[in-house]
C-alpha cells in the first residue's frame, strides 16, 4: 500500500477493526424535501447535489467510514415505474453519486462503496439474463468512477441477491450483501443461515442484514446467518445496517407493513442511548460493519461510534458537541437539568410518546404476496384510479 492510501474495507475487517456505516438517504432526504415517497428514487444526486453532499458530511463528522452512493432504486426500471417521469437516467444519477460521495470520502478516512438494490424487473418475473442486465448498467459506473467496493443492499429474495452479487463479484471488487429480512427468513421461507451461506458461495466477502427491522431484530438475525456460515464451514465478515425505528408488531415483511409507514413513524424512533446498546450487542455479535437504514441520522451514527470509542481509541469531530452519555448537562442552567448529567439516568430512562390515546403496538397488514402474484407486477404506466379502488377496497376489507 502507498504511503497515504487509504486502507480497503477487507483490509480493515481483516484487522478487527469496526467500520462505522451511514444511514438512510433516502428517507432523511425525503423529510428535508429532495426525495418523494412512492418513487423512494435518488434524482437529488443530480438535481440538489448540496443537499446529498451536505448529509454525507454530516454522516463523516458523526463517524462513518463508509459514504455509500446515493444509489439506492438507480435503476432504469425503477426510475421509470409506476408513472414515475425519469428527468434523468440512471447513468446520469449513478456518475453524480459516485463523485460526491468520493468527494466527501476524500475529506476524511471513509471509503466509498457503489450500491445496487431490488429491482421491478425480479418482482415482475422478468428473467435472470434481464435482471442481471440491469445491475450490469449500474456496476459499470461504478467501476468507471472507481469505488472502493460495492454492496447489494435491500433484498427480500435470496435468489435476486444471488444474481446481483454474481455480477458485483465479476468487477474484482469487495462485495457485501445484506438482505431486507428477519428471523422468519426470506420471502420464500429460506432461513437466514442458507442465505449468508448462498451469498458467500455467489461471491460476498461480508453478509448481513439491512433495512425493514429494528436493531435488535437486524442483529439477531446476523446471528442465526453467522450460525449458518460456520455450519457450512464457510468464512465471511458480517455487518448490520438496520431501521431506527422500533419494530418488535412487525411480521416478515418488516416495517413495510406496519400502518404507520411511511408518514407516522416517528414515534418509534430510537434514542441515542438505544443506538449505542445496540451498537454494544452487534460488536459482541462479531459484527465489525455496523451502521444503518432508514431513519438514521447523523446523531444516531455519532452514538455507535461513542459507544465502541474504547475499541476504537477515538471518537468522531461530531463527539466536540456532545458529551458523552448526557455530560454537557453539567452546564445546563436548570438545576434538575443538570441532575441528568450522568449515565445511569439516560440508560435506564423510559421515555414517553406523549400520545396518551396511542396503542404501543400496531397490526401490520400482511397481505401475503410477493414475487408472481398479480398485486407486484409492476408497469411503467401510473396507476390508475380503478387499481387504486381495488386496492382500497381490499385494505378496508383487512382491517
Amino acid at each position: 500500500m502507498s504511503p497515504g492510501a487509504k486502507k480497503g474495507i477487507l483490509e480493515r475487517l481483516d484487522a478487527g477493526e469496526i467500520v462505522f456505516g451511514d444511514g438512510g438517504f433516502v428517507f432523511a432526504l425525503e423529510k428535508r424535501g429532495y426525495v418523494k415517497a412512492g418513487p423512494w428514487t435518488p434524482e437529488a444526486a443530480v438535481e440538489h447535489p448540496e443537499a446529498v453532499r451536505q448529509l454525507h458530511r454530516e454522516f463523516l463528522r458523526a463517524g462513518s467510514n463508509v459514504m455509500q452512493t446515493f444509489t439506492f432504486y438507480a435503476s432504469d426500471d425503477k426510475l421509470e415505474n409506476r408513472g414515475n417521469t425519469p428527468r434523468f437516467s440512471g447513468q446520469q444519477i449513478n456518475e453524480a453519486a459516485c463523485d460526491l460521495a468520493r468527494e466527501v470520502a476524500n475529506e476524511g478516512n471513509a471509503l466509498v462503496a457503489g450500491g445496487v438494490s431490488q429491482t421491478p424487473s425480479y418482482l415482475s418475473c422478468k428473467s435472470e439474463n434481464d435482471v442481471k442486465a440491469i445491475f450490469k448498467k449500474q456496476i459499470d459506473v461504478f467501476v468507471k468512477k472507481d469505488v472502493d467496493f460495492l454492496i447489494a443492499e435491500y433484498f427480500e429474495h435470496v435468489e435476486e441477491a444471488e444474481w446481483a452479487v454474481q455480477v458485483l463479484k465479476s468487477t474484482g471488487k469487495p462485495v457485501a450483501a445484506t438482505m431486507c429480512i428477519g428471523p422468519d427468513g426470506d420471502l420464500n421461507g429460506v432461513s437466514p443461515g442458507d442465505c449468508a451461506v448462498k451469498l458467500i458461495k455467489a461471491g460476498a466477502q461480508i453478509v448481513g442484514i439491512n433495512c425493514h427491522f429494528d436493531p435488535m431484530t437486524c442483529v439477531k438475525t446476523v446471528k442465526m446467518m453467522k450460525e449458518g456460515v460456520e455450519k457450512a464451514g464457510l468464512k465471511a465478515h458480517y455487518m448490520c445496517q438496520p431501521l431506527a425505528y422500533h419494530t418488535p408488531d412487525c411480521n416478515c415483511q418488516g416495517f413495510i407493513d406496519l400502518p404507520e409507514f411511511p408518514f407516522s413513524l416517528e414515534p418509534r424512533i430510537l434514542t441515542r442511548w438505544d443506538m449505542q446498546q445496540y451498537a454494544r450487542e452487534a460488536y459482541n455479535a462479531g459484527i465489525r460493519y455496523i451502521g444503518g437504514c432508514c431513519g438514521f441520522e447523523p446523531y444516531h451514527v455519532r452514538a455507535l461510534a461513542e459507544e465502541l470509542a474504547p475499541e476504537t481509541g477515538s471518537l468522531p469531530q461530531g463527539s466536540e458537541k456532545h458529551g458523552i452519555w448526557g455530560s454537557g448537562l453539567e452546564m445546563h442552567t436548570k438545576p434538575w437539568v443538570r441532575a441528568r448529567a450522568r449515565r445511569d439516568y439516560w440508560e435506564n430512562l423510559k421515555p414517553a410518546s406523549g400520545r396518551p390515546f396511542c396503542p404501543a403496538m400496531a397490526k401490520p397488514d400482511g397481505w401475503g404476496v410477493t414475487k408472481g402474484h398479480a398485486d407486484l407486477m409492476q408497469q411503467k404506466e401510473a396507476t390508475s384510479k380503478d387499481q387504486l379502488k381495488v386496492l382500497f377496497d381490499k385494505s378496508n376489507k383487512s382491517n
